[in-house]
């Protein structure tokens, strides 16, 4: 019973270190350079969408001042609800004050454009430094809201109401 089944035993101790040494190289640890991140010094740009707007935003080193369509923040989102949404990702990041807002904003209504200011927003401040992504993608501010208009089936009035229903 004591046949030769051709499977060699496996190397111990010093025999393994010698027949592996053929086989690796000397370099003890590979050296890993960590390279700077960029961070943008200049104007950031990013798109948002919700529902049918579309907002093209940029972002540039400033005093936080607000232009969306060629007028301020306060005359165009005269809602404070809509201008604290378009806020947020500053104020999650602690950059109030710190960047001017140009947009250009066009479609749906105001909630529409005021989800689609504050992703294009996130979107550049992300650009600006890599950094800023985590607590801006914690907060959601970069998932775009895929929330849409359902489509009106036939047989039906709206999308789900159906026709009064008469029993006679």
């Amino acid at each position: 019973m004591a046949e030769s089944t051709g499977i060699e035993t496996p190397l111990e101790g010093a025999e393994f270190e010698e027949y592996v040494g053929d086989y690796t190289s000397e370099s003890a640890e590979a050296v890993v350079e960590e390279t700077p991140r960029p961070v943008l010094t200049g104007p950031a740009a990013g798109t948002g969408r919700r529902k049918e707007a579309i907002a093209r935003v940029r972002i540039v080193p400033g005093s936080g001042k607000w232009t969306i369509n060629g007028r301020p923040l306060d005359a165009y989102l005269p809602n404070k609800v809509h201008q604290q949404i378009v806020n947020e990702p500053f104020v999650t990041l602690g950059l109030e004050d710190q960047f001017d807002v140009i947009a250009l904003v066009t479609g749906g209504g105001v909630t529409g454009q005021a989800g689609a200011l504050r992703l294009g927003i996130a979107r550049a401040l992300q650009l600006v430094d890599p950094d800023n992504r985590p607590p801006l993608k914690k907060a959601g501010f970069l998932t775009r809201d895929a929330r849409a208009k359902e489509r009106k089936k036939y047989g039906l009035k709206k999308a789900r109401k159906a026709p009064q229903y008469s029993k006679r």
